[in-house]
């Protein structure tokens, strides 16, 4: 018969380790967050990195395409 006793307690250790790592990721960045974002708020914080990005590969054709399309079906 396999040692199945053995197997379980390390896979328990293993969990418990990386519960642990995960704690004191969460307290070295200030601690576990809970609740909800603006969402203004988010928008903030993502759009530097999207503008970033969309110069960089040079996408910017492509959001103004989009953006003409999207202003077009809403009537202005």
């Amino acid at each position: 018969m396999a040692d199945t006793a053995g197997r379980r307690v390390n896979r328990a250790r293993r969990r418990r380790s990386v519960a642990m790592a995960v704690d004191a990721t969460a307290e070295a960045f200030g601690g576990a967050r809970t609740g909800t974002r603006h969402p203004l708020v988010a928008a903030v914080m993502v759009l530097p990195m999207a503008i970033l990005l969309t110069i960089t590969f040079g996408g910017w054709e492509a959001v103004v395409t989009q953006a003409s399309s999207v202003a077009g079906m809403l009537g202005r």
